[in-house]
């Protein structure tokens, strides 16, 4: 096979799997081509390069196939684009002189993981106020309280062997926790206040959905679904709010953006870079499956994934100020009458299976 052959067959590739997330189903074999947008963003942009320098344009295919694959590229581009950091951000930092500030820890410990010393460590160091750990069975649960359990007074555990179970650890008063099963019986998320030393009330949910894959669930619609109701959930609360968790899905995708418009949360993540939490035994394929998201009354103070680790996901550490009287200087995603129907199509869809 020749070079310009090669080259017209991935860029075939690049055209279909860049137009397949746009197809309204939710299948995994389309869905999961939402995930490597930025490795196929660059091999695109190679293959452009590579045509121009080897090819002389000799005829009108040659010209269309180089112009398709540079809206490809375009329009890949622009996807990930927010999540640089030569786009604005979306979470504005932190006042100088705040003192109410809050930090977080989420991390997949990887349930098969025996070697807990190098998650022990990134626990350790980051020392933040709040931790939630997924994918934790018992021997997890042991291992991590017997390293945190004199400096977190407040706990919510529910191990489970089916690399669902969740841990939730705090420095602050936990109130009104509740353990939901929102769409599988079991697929639990954690949901609860979080009360400051300052006397704020600050609502978290920790949710870990199933990934589109054949050996988890053979379709989105179920992690879809539960995304959209934490999402409705949040939109209406009156207290300032944090989601996290390893949502199995990637910022920029089409679910993705209609849960941060429709809980009107903000992504600490835009404009500061891609801070990609998986897969972390390999580089070349890696992507931000680890969110924390937060509403308009926050600002960051820091973000950071902790790069050792014995987890195939990065640990993600985010520090905020609790800053409610400049809340109106952030502007989340408007909702439209059109996102809320989709949002509840896609729970609905969900109820009807």
């Amino acid at each position: 096979m020749s070079l310009k052959h090669f080259l017209k067959g991935f860029g075939l590739f690049a055209i279909l799997i860049t137009l397949a997330p746009l197809v309204a189903v939710d299948y995994w074999w389309i869905r999961i081509f939402d995930f490597p947008h930025v490795q196929l963003t660059f091999l695109t942009a190679l293959a452009i390069v590579v045509y121009f320098i080897k090819f002389d344009f000799k005829n009108e295919g040659d010209y269309a196939f180089i112009m398709v694959l540079l809206a490809c590229f375009i329009f890949q581009f622009v996807k990930f684009f927010p999540y640089t950091a030569f786009s604005k951000e979306e979470l504005l930092n932190a006042s100088k002189d705040t003192k109410r500030t809050l930090s977080i820890l989420t991390a997949n410990v990887h349930q098969d993981n025996e070697d807990t010393e190098k998650v022990l460590n990134s626990i350790k160091k980051s020392d933040a106020d709040v931790m939630v750990f997924t994918e934790a069975n018992e021997r997890w649960r042991n291992a991590i309280y017997e390293t945190i359990s004199k400096d977190y007074n407040y706990k919510f555990e529910y191990p489970m062997d089916n690399t669902y179970g969740m841990l939730l650890y705090s420095k602050l008063q936990l109130k009104d926790t509740e353990l939901k099963f929102l769409v599988e019986e079991d697929i639990p998320s954690i949901h609860t206040k979080l009360i400051t030393k300052f006397g704020d009330t600050i609502n978290l949910h920790a949710i870990h959905p199933t990934p589109p894959m054949p050996q988890h669930n053979p379709r989105s619609t179920d992690r879809d679904a539960e995304m959209m109701m934490v999402a409705k959930d949040v939109m209406d609360t009156k207290f300032p709010t944090i989601v996290l968790g390893d949502f199995n899905d990637v910022p920029w995708s089409n679910t993705n953006q209609l849960f941060k418009t429709i809980s009107k949360t903000l992504d600490p993540r835009i404009g500061r870079g891609l801070f990609s939490t998986y897969n972390a035994k390999k580089f070349l394929l890696r992507w931000p499956l680890d969110h924390i998201y937060c509403t308009k009354e926050f600002r960051l103070v820091s973000l950071k994934t902790y790069n050792e680790t014995s987890s195939d996901h990065f640990p993600v550490y985010a520090k905020l100020s609790l800053e409610p009287e400049k809340a109106d200087e952030q502007k989340p995603d408007e909702v439209s009458q059109h996102d809320l129907e989709r949002a509840n199509n896609q729970i609905e869809k969900f109820k009807s299976q």
